[in-house]
């Protein structure tokens, strides 16, 4: 990679704003931009529940991707109301405002972000994810006209998250568009995000693609250990709480062969993530009533909005 310090006069660097409802492909979007998943995936809605920032750098640019939370009407708890609030603030001091929806499909939950986005400032793209699945790609065009006629977008790409389709394009306006300046973060950097973070975070990915429909909203996870030893070898002590003990028994599964293979899961990945082996150890404990809990979210990480 060529030295920055030769592109001075034209090297940009600014935040990008990754903005949408639940489970329209945004962390998957800006994982595959990056080369790297930075933000965890499932096709559960509300997956991604904190700001994660996201790390592009090149010779031309260094964008900072703000993945945020599915913003959604429906705040049943605690929990919901901080998600709305992470994303909805991510909307401030940002230098594009991306917008993204999933095909044709359209909710009260777009309507919501797409209010919202009517009375923000900066540049506004809309990305209409997952276009590869339309039978007849004409379709996506009413659609489009739709949302514009409601929002002045500055550009709209069509495309495909998953299959990277059109996404050069985007990341090629996303470039353009950021105010000249300095690298904020080193250029070897993906995240801002601690190691424990990302460990806590694959661990609940894991979570959340092994089980119902209830259980993943009823738990989160802590990381209590996370430490080298002498031989180089990663110890993580992870502790996954729910809210019943009905929902702990059925996360260890029979004969604990389900808390295992999310244990497995987490690991392998764990181990090319951290580039170390890794001793992976999971217990899952009854905190009744946290995700409508105040005091405990902030205990549990649930208290920024950066």
């Amino acid at each position: 990679m060529t030295d920055k310090s030769e592109h001075k006069d034209s090297f940009r660097c600014g935040y990008v704003a990754v903005l949408g409802r639940p489970n329209v492909g945004k962390s998957t979007l800006m994982n595959h931009i990056l080369g790297q998943k930075v933000s965890i995936t499932s096709r559960k809605p509300q997956t991604t529940r904190h700001r994660v920032l996201g790390i592009y750098t090149d010779d031309d640019a260094q964008i900072l991707f703000v993945d945020t939370p599915g913003i959604h009407r429906k705040e049943a708890r605690s929990i919901n109301r901080y998600m709305n609030r992470a994303a909805s603030s991510s909307m401030a001091d940002v230098d594009v405002l991306l917008f993204v929806v999933d095909g044709t499909q359209w909710t009260d939950d777009d309507e919501l972000v797409l209010e919202k986005l009517s009375h923000a400032k900066g540049k506004k793209i809309l990305f209409v994810n997952k276009v590869d699945k339309l039978a007849d790609k004409e379709e996506v065009l009413p659609h489009i006209a739709h949302i514009t006629e409601q929002c002045d977008f500055d550009a709209v790409f069509p495309g495909s998250a998953l299959r990277g389709h059109n996404l050069d394009e985007l990341t090629k306006t996303l470039k353009q568009w950021l105010p000249e300046g300095d690298l904020f973060y080193p250029e070897d950097y993906i995240t801002d995000r601690s190691e424990r973070f990302m460990a806590a975070e694959l661990i609940r990915e894991k979570l959340m693609r092994s089980l119902g429909e209830e259980i993943p909203y009823s738990s989160t996870v802590e990381i209590e250990q996370f430490k080298f030893n002498d031989k180089g070898i990663l110890t993580i002590s992870g502790l996954i709480l729910v809210e019943r003990s009905g929902q702990k028994a059925i996360i260890i599964g029979k004969g604990g062969q389900r808390l295992k293979q999310i244990g497995r899961d987490a690991r392998i990945e764990m181990e090319e993530l951290f580039d170390s082996k890794v001793f992976l150890e999971l217990w899952v404990k009854v905190k009744d009533g946290w995700a409508d809990d105040e005091r405990a979210l902030k205990s549990l990480g649930y208290d920024d909005y950066r």
